[in-house]
């Protein structure tokens, strides 16, 4: 049986990546023969446009290498940071075909729920990654999903911190947040402002540009016409901080403004070499989506609790780098 699911599972991705609906990254291993006894699990994950997703299913899949005879893997994304609806379909698509358990880096914290009952309904085991399922609507479905990942509040508390230290009080700053939506967003958000307010630094502006670093670009450019006294800029992911910086250069003031964002991708790596990005928070994408497969392993086994496990994450500077 567990066969003739993951050849369905194998069917389903090559048909949805073949039309081009979806940012699917196909089954990892869908050339090999399982044995009935091998759980399939279902890693479904937000943007592959975004580096650090793509860094988090290279993981993923290095992990599997070195563990093919424990388990089956499925590896999939939607396009972009807001397809809620295909990420819907991907969970109900993981529903249909008998996975055991389906490792969720939800698109938002909220709208994805549903569907997640329907597969814990189905007795699937669901882990979810990344970003943290909101509370109260997992109450409202009777759910307990764990999360396995960073304290996404104490990164952009370490972050903020580290960004007022070069800074004194009085000056302003610019918040970039993420989907408004998305608990992970929320979260960094506020460690953001707790560390400008321990520090008495003027929060100016704070606006959403999506994760996305195009929006960011049309954000910034905005803000800096309203704010032109403004001193720095807090992105809640590096997506956001290179469109920030991109911003900044077109208005000439790339010496002046200081900018930190959070996820640690490697093109951000090279502008704080280079003195144009201040800080990041790494969270570790190789290794966060292999932290939820371990622990749905676990759980499969009966041997974990259904209780959330931290992660690490951990401040980047040019000093850690070198």
């Amino acid at each position: 049986m567990r066969l003739l699911f993951a050849t369905l599972c194998a069917l389903a991705l090559s048909a949805c990546g073949s039309s081009g609906d979806s940012g699917s990254t196909g089954n990892s291993n869908s050339e090999n023969s399982a044995p009935d006894d091998r759980p399939t699990v279902a890693l479904i994950m937000k943007s592959l446009a975004n580096e650090f997703f793509v860094t988090m299913a290279e993981g993923a899949r290095q992990h599997h290498s070195q563990n093919e005879g424990a388990y089956d893997l499925i590896v999939n994304g939607i396009k972009n940071e807001v397809d809620l609806a295909q990420q819907v379909a991907l969970i109900d698509q993981m529903i249909a075909s008998g996975a055991d358990a389906i490792v969720v880096a939800p698109a938002d914290s909220k709208a994805v729920v549903p569907a997640l009952a329907r597969a814990a309904a189905a007795g699937i085991v669901v882990v979810n990654i990344d970003n943290q399922l909101d509370g109260d609507i997992l109450a409202e479905y009777d759910l307990r999903i764990p999360f396995v990942g960073p304290d996404n509040f104490a990164g952009a508390l370490e972050v903020g911190n580290y960004l007022a230290a070069t800074m004194e009080a009085g000056q302003s700053v610019a918040i970039l947040e993420g989907v408004a939506t998305t608990y992970n967003s929320q979260r960094r958000t506020a460690g953001f402002l707790q560390a400008m307010n321990d520090a008495g630094i003027n929060v100016v502006a704070q606006q959403s540009a999506q994760w996305d670093q195009t929006a960011a670009v049309t954000v910034t450019s905005g803000i800096l016409v309203q704010h032109p006294e403004l001193d720095a800029i807090l992105a809640a992911n590096d997506n956001m901080a290179l469109g920030a910086v991109a911003a900044i250069t077109q208005s000439g003031r790339g010496d002046a403004i200081k900018v930190v964002g959070f996820d640690n991708i490697s093109a951000v790596q090279r502008l704080i070499k280079e003195g144009r990005i201040l800080a990041t928070a790494d969270q570790h994408a190789d290794l966060l989506a292999v932290y939820g497969v371990e622990f749905a392993l676990e759980v499969l086994r009966g041997g974990a609790a259904q209780a959330n496990k931290a992660t690490p994450v951990d401040l980047v500077t040019i000093d850690s780098l070198e």
